[in-house]
């Protein structure tokens, strides 16, 4: 008899390729990144769950990305998650069950038209309808980071303290990464996905989930800087964030007006501050 039972998808693949070189090709085996949907549902007491978001996402800390998500959207607080889990709707098939979360909200806060009427997004979004920096503003859930930042000697060492940590990034290649850092350089953890903004998520909703503060002293980027992640950063209370790339004009102007430092250009020998 076989196993029926759904399998949990994990955070890469094996494939087939050919390696071209000058002289020769060589079949061998490589991996590749997983990149499937994720659907978040939000069941507030007394209404049923409804359909927030919807996005691609590598497989892995699926409840820290719905989590982190939720705080970012100014949906709700970490206070405010009652339960996280995969949905078991009987009409969902096989492959859906992990594909599918459910979060209970304590505070019966109401999911907005807005992420009701447009629920969808890539692996490369995450603005969801915020169209001002006044209006990403309003989303913060957490008082701006008071404490002490990193200075630049610091910076720059952080790229590559996040570079060791990226496992699956050695494996496929395909990925980004985010990490939540102290003043002095200590990473306390680090996420990867196929999205950058996913990566966010899932770092900030891993304090969620733990039941920790999300304001800290420093995001750090594997890529360049765009304005949702700048907004994610804000609505946490993350008060610095260094990057491998460079920021968008849009994430420099949210960064100086949330009081964020923006570093980028990261790297041992050079590093520049933006605001």
């Amino acid at each position: 008899m076989s196993d029926t039972r759904a399998r949990r998808p994990g955070p890469s693949v094996r494939t087939r390729v050919v390696e071209h070189s000058d002289d020769r090709e060589q079949p061998r085996e490589d991996r590749l990144v997983t990149e499937e949907p994720l659907e978040i549902r939000v069941r507030s007491r007394g209404v049923a769950p409804r359909r927030a978001w919807v996005t691609m996402r590598t497989p892995g800390h699926d409840f820290e990305l719905a989590a982190g998500w939720l705080v970012h959207e100014g949906l709700t607080t970490g206070a405010g998650i009652e339960r996280v889990a995969y949905c078991t709707d009987a009409d969902l098939s096989a492959d859906q069950e992990f594909n599918v979360v459910t979060v209970d909200l304590a505070d019966g806060a109401a999911v907005p038209h807005r992420h009701v009427a447009s629920s969808s997004g890539s692996s490369a979004c995450g603005v969801c309808g915020k169209d001002s920096v006044s209006d990403a503003l309003t989303t913060r859930s957490a008082a701006p980071w008071a404490g002490a930042r990193p200075d630049a000697d610091v910076v720059r060492r952080l790229p590559d303290a996040l570079r060791e940590k990226q496992a699956l990034f050695d494996r496929t290649g395909g990925v980004h990464a985010a990490g939540l850092a102290d003043a002095d350089g200590t990473l306390r953890v680090v996420r990867e996905d196929v999205g950058r903004h996913n990566a966010v998520d899932k770092v900030v909703g891993a304090r969620v989930l733990a039941g920790e503060p999300t304001a800290t002293a420093c995001l750090v980027l594997s890529g360049r800087v765009g304005f949702e992640l700048v907004q994610k950063a804000a609505a946490s209370g993350i008060g610095s964030i260094v990057a491998v790339g460079a920021p968008t004009s849009l994430a420099a102007g949210l960064a100086e007006e949330a009081g964020i430092d923006l570093w980028g250009f990261t790297s041992p020998g050079r590093t520049v501050r933006y605001c």
